[in-house]
């Protein structure tokens, strides 16, 4: 036997579901096994209630049908012209059709046998959620409803939001045709910031084959704030088009906005827009307090800001001016820093080359002989005389010799060596006058360790230098046999003596030993 077939001999639907405006069968069939029954007529009754009984439709073999209930009338009609199969149809089905419908048949000799089906009738709700406008307060108040009317059956409403408040379902309303109105309703305690925060109105029923859900803004209304943007602690003499700003926020918006001065009245170029405060030229009359009022329908609110008037700022655009004197003194100042070491280069490579710049000092010694010497000793022709050198110097080239003596002093003081030379070593004796460096080289007198010292080329510059010769380097003398077996100089010294500005005759090839 099919699901919901609950009659032994009468087979019908146990529960049957239909919307309104809609179209609904009621099926009904007798089961004879045995073929024994007689079957006289056939009747559907319709029980809206518990006690009352109306039938809707008779069908009798004889006679025919039959509908005598007017609330059916044209509404109803039988699908097959059989006492075996008398199933119904139904119409423009109403909310108020919902009952238990029961199909009876008149039978021979068992008597009346029956099958009941019970027809609901479902209604899907009209949702809807609404605001309502509250005013900032601090007590709890509704802010929202929600409401699923006319629904069947009866709707579930739920609220989902993060705003803090509660919710309570107050009404339940059943109507005159079997439906339900449900209604709920959405508190809190209300402030400033609940305005246009959001709620969600969620409604659950049967007929719905999802939730039906909306969201609203919650709307408080309170009196409004204000304040001053704009100002930037830079109103200088002269400045143009400063602009202070009025933000201003409340609900409902604020319609009235007002500037004023504490000073009295506006300054002449001070522009009032709405808002928005334009100074078009600022000078010492905006030294003063500007006030900004706002008003809606719950208040009023103000607020006031203190501008202050400096000097004027040095003009902007002389700034690039500036900004390229600077880099061009800069740029000058490198020029002048790259041509003093280009001179100085090239000074020094000249007297590497054993030719002093001009203004150098050549020879200074300490005491008899000018300034400090180091530990390699400065050999030294200095003198006066009767006797002109070749230079026209008029000095005496052969005066006495300062050479360093490793037994000399930690400051390697020069010690003094006489001019005691055999005169018969000499190529040029001089007569009545003491041997020059040139006679005192080739005399013999100078051991081999000093003639060494003599003994100079180009691979001890680096010596030189290091030991603060780098001012001069002196050329090389180089002492031979000549054809009588006497050493001779390539170089006189005669030829290096040179004179000074101060008067003092020193040798432009002097040498460090």
């Amino acid at each position: 036997m099919p699901p919901g077939i609950v009659s032994q001999k009468v087979r019908v639907e146990e529960e049957v579901e239909a919307y309104p405006t809609e179209t609904v069968d009621l099926r009904c069939e007798f089961i004879d096994r045995g073929g024994r029954t007689k079957l006289t007529q056939v009747s559907w009754i319709w029980e809206p209630i518990d006690g009352q009984r109306d039938n809707i439709a008779v069908y009798h073999p004889t006679y025919g049908q039959s509908f005598p209930n007017p609330a059916f009338k044209d509404r109803v009609v039988f699908l097959h012209n059989t006492l075996e199969n008398p199933s119904i149809r139904i119409s423009k089905l109403k909310m108020s059709d919902t009952g238990r419908y029961t199909c009876e048949y008149a039978t021979y000799p068992s008597g009346n046998e029956q099958g009941t089906t019970t027809l609901i009738m479902l209604a899907k709700p009209k949702n809807s959620v609404n605001v309502v406008t509250v005013q900032a307060e601090t007590k709890s108040v509704v802010v929202a409803t929600c409401e699923a009317m006319d629904g069947k059956p009866a709707a579930t409403i739920k609220w989902l939001g993060s705003v803090g408040g509660n919710h309570t379902t107050t009404n339940t309303t059943n109507g005159p045709d079997g439906t339900v109105t449900v209604r709920s309703e959405y508190r809190l305690v209300p402030t400033a910031a609940d305005n246009g925060r959001e709620v969600t109105c969620m409604v659950e029923q049967k007929t719905q084959e999802r939730p039906w859900a909306q969201t609203v803004q919650l709307s408080v209304e309170y009196p409004p704030s204000v304040s001053i943007e704009g100002y930037d602690n830079n109103w200088y003499v002269g400045r143009s088009d400063a602009v202070l700003l009025c933000m201003a926020s409340g609900n409902p918006v604020p319609t009235t906005i007002t500037w004023t001065a504490a000073s009295g009245a506006m300054p002449d170029t001070v522009e009032v827009s709405g808002n928005k405060l334009t100074v078009r030229k600022v000078d010492d009359a905006v030294n003063t307090t500007f006030i900004c009022e706002v008003k809606n329908k719950h208040g009023a609110s103000r607020h006031q800001i203190t501008t202050i008037v400096i000097e004027a700022l040095e003009d902007p655009s002389s700034g690039g001016v500036v900004a390229g004197a600077v880099i061009g003194s800069l740029l000058a100042l490198l020029l002048v820093i790259a041509l003093i070491a280009v001179l100085l280069t090239r000074s020094r490579r000249q007297q590497r080359r054993g030719f002093p710049s001009s203004g150098d000092s050549i020879a200074t010694g300490s005491g008899s002989n000018g300034g400090d010497y180091g530990n390699k000793a400065r050999l030294l022709f200095s003198g006066t005389g009767n006797n002109s050198s070749k230079n026209g110097t008029g000095a005496n080239n052969n005066g006495p010799i300062y050479t360093y003596r490793e037994g000399c002093d930690a400051t390697g003081t020069l010690t003094e060596k006489a001019n005691d030379f055999h005169h018969h070593h000499l190529h040029h004796p001089a007569v009545g006058n003491p041997p020059s460096a040139h006679d005192i080289l080739l005399s013999g007198e100078v051991d081999e360790v000093e003639r060494r010292k003599f003994d100079l080329d180009d691979s001890m510059e680096e010596e030189y230098d290091r030991f603060g010769g780098g001012n001069m380097l002196p050329p090389a003398y180089h002492v031979h046999r000549g054809h009588g077996g006497e050493e001779e100089l390539d170089v006189y010294l005669d030829d290096d003596m040179e004179s000074q500005r101060d008067g003092s005759v020193i040798s432009r090839t002097a040498i460090y030993v």
